[in-house]
C-alpha cells in the first residue's frame, strides 16, 4: 500500500494509535499567540481525582473538544485549560478505605503522613485521567494544567476567604447543619440526597410534672428525645391553653422540660403537640432560640450516642432507637408505632443517613452574593444558558438559597486560614499565620471542595494577580459545558464568586447537557450494574465512533440513552466515509495540491454537490454556534451519506470512466475539494479518522487541527443545478422503487416515459439524459410535455413531471390502484398540513417572508401532485372495468 492510500478496511485502533502523541509533539493544542485573533477560552470542569472517568465525563469533554477544535480552525486564539479537583470528601474517603484494608486509620498516621498518602493517590489517578483524555482525543493545552490544591489556586482560595470575612460575609457560628457520621464532616444542603425509605411515626406520652395528665407527641427519630429541652403547642390552640407554662417529665431521662407556645406548631398535624430538640433539628433550633431553651447534643460525630444520652451512651443511633422504643413500651409510654414511607436525607458522598446536628461551623452569608448574581442576569452581561430554561432554574435557586456551610471536618483540602491563640482563645483570620505562630493553633477544618471550585474560571488564570497576561486575555471565559445536575453545586457558585471578586461574569455561555442513561432509560449506577466504561467502548469501536454518538445523542439539556446498536450505526457511518475516501484516493492518486482546479467546465453534478456543500457549511456552522450538535450531525450525515456517497460519487463514475479528459480533471478536483471540506467539517467531532484520511489527500497544510474551517463560497452556488438535480434524484429513486415493487432488476432494460409539465425540467432532463441512462437503464426513453400516459403502467409523481413505466405483463392494475390510493392519502395529508399552516394568521404575519413563501411553494407543488394522482387513479379505473 502506498503512503497515499488507505487500508482496505477501516480499523479504528490502527487509525488512532500514536496520533495523539504526534499532535502533542507538534504543540498543536496550545494558544496560537496571534494577538490579532479573538480569544476563545474554555476551562474544563475539573474531574475528581477519585477514579475512572465515566460516560458522562466523555460526553461533557467531547462537547468541549468539538467547540474548541472548531474555534481553533476558525482562527480564534483558543485556550482549553485542563485540570483536576482534589474532591475533599470523595478522595479522603477513598484513601481512608485503602488504609483501612491495611488496618490503619488516618489518626494512626497523623495529618502530615496522611496527606502524603493522599498526594500519592492524586498522582496515581491523575495519570489515569490523563490517559483517558488522550484516548478520547481531547485537544487540551497541558502547558496550562491546574489542580485545585496548586499553590496559586490555594492563594486565591485564601484571598477570597479573607476578603469575604473582612466584609462580614463569612462568619463562624453554632447552627444545625447536615452531618455525615460516616465521613464525620458537615455537608451543605445540596450535598444531601433525599431518598424514600421505610420508617415509622413513634407515638409516645410525656407526663405532666404536676400529675394532671399526659401529652402525646410523635417522632420519626426517638433517639433524639434524649436531647429534648421543651415541648411546644400553638399559642391559639384552644385544646392546650392551660398547659402553656407548665412542665413535663422527659421519659427515660427523668428531667423536667417546659411547655412553650410557638406559631411553628401545626395545629392540624398529629396531636398538635411537638417535642423540641434544639441540638438535633433546624426548626427546633429556631424555636429553642425564641424561648431560650437549652441545646443538648446527645450524639458523637460518628453517629453513636454520647455521655449525655444516659443509659444509651456509646450505642449506635439506630440501635439506640430500637432500645428506646422497647424501653418506652415497657414503661407504658409507647402509644403506637405507625409504619410509613418518608423522605430521608443521605450523604451524596458516603450514602450514610444524614444527621441534623448542632455544630460550630464556618458559613458564607449568601443574601448579598445571591442578589448580585440575580441582578446580573437582568444586565447586558448576563450569563447565557443553553437551553434558556435553565436560567430560571438558576434564578429560583439563588432566590431561595440558604447560608452556605463551608467548613469540613477533613484533612485533605484547603485548611481554613483562621488561627486561635492557645492561651487567650483570640481568633485571627489572614493570608498567613501570625508572626508568633508557636502560640497559635490553625483551625483544623478544611473548606468545602466547591469553595475552591467556585473560583476555577479565574483562579486558573492567575487571579488574584489581575495584571498577568493570561488573566487579561482569556478571562472571562467563553463557554462552560456541564450537566444540569451541578447547576446548584458549581455553576451558581462560580457566577456569584466571579461577580464578587472580578466584577465580571465567569463565562459568556453555559451549555447544559443531560445525563447518559442505559438503553431502557435508567440512570447508570453501580447498584443496577448498568454502567458503561467509555474506555471499553473505545477499545471496541474507536474514539471517533463514541464521539459521533455522544455529539448526536440529544438536544441541549436532554438526556441520552446509550446502546450498542447506536455504536454500531456510528461505526458504520465512519466506515462509509472511509470507503468513500478510498474511492476518491484511488482516482486522484496522480494529483498534487497544485493540480486542484475548480475553474474548468463543471458538470451539473459538480455544480450541485458544491451548492449542497455550501448549504451544509452554512447550516452546520450556524448550528454549532447555537450548540445544536445533534442537528448539525444530522445535516452532516445526510450530506455525506446521501448527497456525496450515494449520489455524487456514483455520478462521478460517469465522468471518471468516460473519454473526456478535461471533464475528468475537473471532476477529480471537485472530488478532492468536497472530501477535504467534509473532513474539516467533521474534524471537531471525529478528529482521528479525519486526520488519517486528510494526510493522504493532496493538501498544503500541516494538520487538520489547525486547518481552516470551511466557509461558504457564494460563487459555488447554482440553484438551477440544485433544483434540476433534485428532480433527477427524485426520478431515479422513483424508477428504482417501481422496479423493486415489480421485481424487475436494474440489469433488465425498460421503457421509461417522462411526461413533463415544466419546460425547465424537460430541458434539464434532456440535457442530462446520460444520468438517466446510467441509473435507470431504459431501452426506450421519451421525455416530452406532449406525451400521452399509457393505460397499463406504473407511475410516479415528480415536481414538474410524471413518470410512467409500461411494464407489460408485470403490472397488476388493482395493486397499482391500491398503491396510488396510499399515495393520494399522503398528498391529501401534506396539502392539509400546509394549508392549515398558511391559514394561521400568526404564522403568516410573524414568520420571515422567505419561510412563508416556501410554504406557499409547497402548497402549489403538493396540490399539483395530489391532482395528478387523482387523474391517474381515474384513468386506471377506466382500464380496470
Amino acid at each position: 500500500m502506498s503512503e497515499k492510500q488507505l487500508s482496505k478496511k477501516y480499523n479504528p485502533q490502527e487509525v488512532e494509535s500514536g496520533r495523539y502523541q504526534k499532535w502533542l509533539e507538534q504543540d498543536l493544542f496550545k494558544p496560537s499567540g496571534n494577538k490579532e485573533a479573538s480569544p476563545y477560552s474554555v476551562v474544563i470542569p475539573p474531574p475528581n481525582v477519585t477514579g475512572k472517568l465515566h460516560l458522562g465525563h466523555a460526553w461533557d469533554t467531547t462537547l468541549q473538544d468539538m467547540i474548541i477544535r472548531q474555534k481553533r480552525m476558525q482562527g480564534f486564539d483558543t485556550l482549553w485549560l485542563p485540570g483536576m479537583d482534589h474532591a475533599g470528601i470523595s478522595t479522603q474517603s477513598k484513601v481512608e478505605a485503602k488504609l483501612n484494608e491495611q488496618g490503619i486509620s488516618r489518626y494512626d498516621l497523623g495529618r502530615e503522613k496522611f496527606m502524603e498518602q493522599a498526594w500519592d493517590w492524586k498522582e496515581e489517578y491523575a495519570q489515569h485521567i490523563k490517559g483517558q483524555w488522550e484516548k478520547l482525543g481531547l485537544s487540551l493545552d497541558y502547558g496550562h494544567e491546574r489542580f485545585t490544591l496548586d499553590d496559586g489556586l490555594s492563594e486565591a482560595v485564601r484571598t477570597v476567604f479573607v476578603k469575604l470575612y473582612e466584609k462580614g460575609l463569612i462568619y463562624r457560628g453554632e447552627y444545625i447543619i447536615n452531618w455525615d457520621p460516616q465521613a464525620r464532616t458537615a455537608l451543605s444542603d445540596i450535598e444531601v440526597i433525599h431518598k424514600e425509605v421505610k420508617g415509622a411515626f413513634y407515638h409516645m406520652t410525656y407526663p405532666l410534672a404536676d400529675g394532671s395528665g399526659v401529652v402525646e407527641i410523635a417522632t420519626t427519630r426517638p433517639e433524639t428525645m434524649l436531647g429534648d429541652t421543651g415541648v411546644a403547642v400553638h399559642p391559639d390552640d384552644e385544646r392546650y391553653q392551660e398547659l402553656i407554662g407548665k412542665t413535663v417529665i422527659l421519659p427515660l431521662m427523668d428531667k423536667e422540660i417546659p411547655i412553650v407556645a410557638d406559631e411553628y406548631v401545626d395545629r392540624e398535624f398529629g396531636t398538635g403537640v411537638v417535642k423540641i430538640t434544639p441540638a438535633h433539628d433546624p426548626n427546633d433550633f429556631e424555636v429553642g432560640n425564641r424561648h431560650d431553651l437549652l441545646r443538648v447534643n446527645v450524639m458523637n460525630d460518628d453517629g453513636t450516642m454520647n455521655e449525655k444520652a444516659g443509659a444509651y451512651t456509646d450505642m449506635d443511633r439506630f440501635a439506640a432507637r430500637k432500645a428506646i422504643v422497647k424501653d418506652l413500651d415497657e414503661l407504658g409510654r409507647l402509644v403506637k408505632v405507625e409504619k410509613m414511607v418518608h423522605s430521608v436525607g443521605h450523604s451524596e458522598r458516603s450514602d450514610a443517613v444524614v444527621e441534623p446536628r448542632l455544630s460550630k461551623q464556618w458559613f458564607v452569608k449568601m443574601g448579598p452574593l445571591a442578589q448580585q448574581a440575580i441582578d446580573n442576569q437582568e444586565s447586558i452581561d448576563a450569563v447565557h444558558f443553553y437551553p434558556g430554561r435553565f436560567n430560571q432554574t438558576f434564578l429560583q435557586w439563588m432566590e431561595n438559597v440558604h447560608d452556605w456551610v463551608i467548613s469540613r471536618q477533613l484533612w485533605w483540602g484547603h485548611q481554613i486560614p483562621a488561627w486561635y491563640h492557645k492561651e487567650t482563645g483570640e481568633m485571627y483570620v489572614g493570608m498567613q499565620a501570625p508572626q508568633d505562630s508557636q502560640n497559635w493553633q490553625q483551625d483544623e477544618d478544611v473548606l468545602d471542595t466547591w469553595f475552591s471550585s467556585a473560583l476555577w474560571p479565574f483562579s486558573t488564570m492567575g487571579w488574584p494577580d489581575t495584571s498577568n497576561e493570561m488573566y487579561q486575555r482569556y478571562f472571562p471565559t467563553s463557554t462552560l459545558v456541564t450537566g444540569y445536575d451541578i447547576i446548584f453545586f458549581w455553576v451558581s457558585r462560580m457566577i456569584f464568586q466571579s461577580l464578587e471578586f472580578t466584577d465580571e461574569r465567569p463565562f459568556e455561555n453555559v451549555l447544559i447537557h443531560g445525563l447518559i442513561r442505559d438503553a431502557d432509560g435508567r440512570k447508570m449506577s453501580k447498584s443496577l450494574g448498568n454502567g458503561i466504561d467509555p474506555m471499553e467502548v473505545i477499545d471496541q469501536y474507536g474514539a471517533d465512533a463514541l464521539r459521533w454518538f455522544l455529539s448526536n445523542g440529544s438536544s441541549p439539556g436532554q438526556d441520552v440513552r446509550f446502546s450498542y446498536e447506536k455504536m454500531d450505526a456510528a461505526w458504520n457511518f465512519i466506515n462509509k466515509i472511509w470507503n468513500a475516501a478510498r474511492f476518491v484516493l484511488m482516482n486522484v492518486s496522480d494529483m498534487s495540491a497544485q493540480d486542484i482546479d475548480l475553474s474548468g467546465e463543471q458538470s451539473v453534478a459538480d455544480r450541485w454537490i458544491l451548492t449542497r456543500l455550501n448549504h451544509t457549511i452554512e447550516r452546520v456552522t450556524s448550528l454549532f454556534d447555537r450548540f445544536e450538535f445533534g442537528e448539525a450531525g444530522r445535516q452532516l450525515y445526510n450530506f455525506i451519506w446521501d448527497d456525496f456517497c450515494d449520489w455524487y460519487i456514483e455520478m462521478s463514475k460517469e465522468t471518471l470512466y468516460g473519454e473526456d479528459k478535461n471533464a475528468q480533471e475537473t471532476n477529480k478536483s471537485v472530488l478532492i475539494y468536497v472530501l477535504d471540506q467534509l473532513l474539516r467539517l467533521l474534524h471537531p467531532i471525529m478528529p482521528f479518522v479525519t486526520e488519517e484520511i486528510w494526510t493522504k489527500i493532496p493538501h498544503t497544510g500541516t494538520s487538520l487541527v489547525t486547518a481552516q474551517y470551511p466557509i461558504v463560497h457564494p460563487e459555488f452556488n447554482d440553484e438551477k443545478a440544485a433544483q434540476g438535480m433534485n428532480v433527477l434524484v427524485e426520478l431515479i429513486r422513483s424508477v428504482r422503487n417501481i422496479r423493486a415493487e415489480v421485481d424487475t432488476p436494474l440489469s433488465k432494460p425498460i421503457t421509461l416515459l417522462i411526461q413533463t409539465s415544466d419546460p425547465a425540467v424537460e430541458t434539464f432532463l434532456k440535457e442530462n439524459k446520460n444520468y438517466i441512462d446510467r441509473f435507470c437503464n431504459p431501452e426506450k426513453l421519451e421525455i416530452s410535455s406532449e406525451l400521452e400516459p399509457p393505460e397499463a403502467a406504473m407511475s410516479a409523481v415528480l415536481t414538474g413531471a410524471n413518470v410512467y413505466l409500461p411494464l407489460a405483463g408485470l403490472i397488476n392494475i388493482q395493486e397499482e390502484l391500491d398503491r396510488l390510493a396510499k399515495e393520494l392519502e399522503k398528498w391529501n395529508q401534506e396539502v392539509q398540513r400546509v394549508e392549515n399552516k398558511l391559514a394561521n394568521d400568526r404564522f403568516v404575519a410573524n414568520a420571515p417572508e422567505d419561510i412563508v413563501q416556501k410554504e406557499r411553494d409547497k402548497q402549489t407543488d403538493y396540490r399539483e401532485k395530489q391532482q395528478t394522482v387523482k387523474d391517474r387513479i381515474a384513468q386506471l379505473q377506466k382500464v380496470n372495468k
